[in-house]
């Protein structure tokens, strides 16, 4: 059974061999002219790239101070813990890296790039008063504070010759005396940070070219212990407020990302399942969240970006 056309175009007349001719005229001329067809698409690539890095937190958990980098220079920036409310506080032509607010809020220890040298200095949270800490015959990163805000800890630069690795140790300066004491030496020791209780330390010691380990100590240096004992690239330690777990990044499962632990090495669990690069974790002030910043090769060029995760909750016992 043959369908039934609709009325009108029941009698429409057939198109003749010239009209065919003309429409196809008309169609060529379109697209000479550009028109009709849709262009092929181009190849589109991310051309700004942005990097925030390493927040820490105020006493009262309510700002943050991270990295920003401004036309290639890192400079400080505090923000609310969402992001919001940016504010630079230096406006330097060199970097700064490594922010630490002090427990008492007064202070914010950073590393000074200033004439490519790397000093720890401190900047008041309103970007006023700098002052050099550290001597700038040592280069000096990593700076963290004790919990009176009385000394900070910190490392002599284990990247003196990259990508080979040097022999770095970690030292504590008294902020008032400007004395220096050397706790860990030998080897090549990162990444200080004191227990919330200022007892002990955890730091990364590189073992290897593909291992290193999260080692925990007195605070004087004493009863050096190995947590992770992982073939791993395992590092960056931080305390929870209540000390009773340590953050840290690892690649064991390929690409870096955070992991939670207690002071004793055990109960190991991944924080968040993220892509990219994930190291450096920071917890905040009440303990509720982990932050930590993610990098990643986007089109030509490379993003960092901060993330927040919850802390997962101790296991029960």
């Amino acid at each position: 059974m043959n369908a039934t056309l609709p009325g009108p175009l029941q009698c429409a007349p057939k198109t003749s061999a010239w009209l065919v001719f003309l429409l196809g005229l008309m169609a060529w001329a379109a697209l000479a002219r550009g028109e009709g067809a849709p262009a092929r698409p181009g190849l589109a690539y991310q051309v700004t790239h942005s990097v925030t890095v390493d927040p820490s937190f105020s006493p009262d958990g309510s700002l943050m101070v991270y990295i920003g980098v401004v036309a290639g220079v890192e400079q400080l920036f505090v923000a609310g813990t969402d992001g919001a409310n940016p504010r630079q506080i230096t406006h330097d032509d060199f970097g700064h890296e490594d922010p630490a607010w002090s427990p008492d809020g007064g202070s914010i220890a950073f590393v000074s790039l200033k004439n490519g040298g790397e000093v720890i200095s401190l900047i008041d949270p309103q970007g006023g008063h700098v002052e050099a800490l550290t001597p700038s015959s040592v280069r000096a990163i990593h700076p963290n504070w004790a919990p009176d805000s009385r000394s900070i800890i910190y490392c002599t630069d284990d990247d003196l010759q990259p990508p080979a690795k040097n022999n770095s140790e970690i030292d504590v300066i008294a902020i008032e005396t400007r004395k220096i004491a050397t706790v860990i030496s030998g080897g090549i020791n990162t990444y200080p940070a004191y227990s919330p209780d200022g007892k002990l330390i955890a730091f990364r010691r590189i073992l290897g070219e593909m291992n290193s380990e999260v080692f925990i100590a007195d605070a004087n240096g004493a009863n050096q212990r190995n947590l992770t004992s992982d073939l791993a690239f395992d590092g960056w330690p931080s305390w929870s407020p209540d000390g009773r777990q340590i953050a840290f990044a690892s690649n064991r499962r390929g690409n870096y990302q955070v992991f939670v632990m207690t002071p004793s090495g055990g109960a190991v669990r991944l924080v968040a399942n993220t892509e990219g690069r994930a190291t450096a974790p920071v917890w905040t002030r009440d303990g509720a969240s982990i932050y930590f910043p993610v990098c990643q090769r986007v089109a030509f060029g490379g993003d960092c970006q901060i993330f927040s995760a919850p802390a997962p909750p101790l296991p029960a016992s």
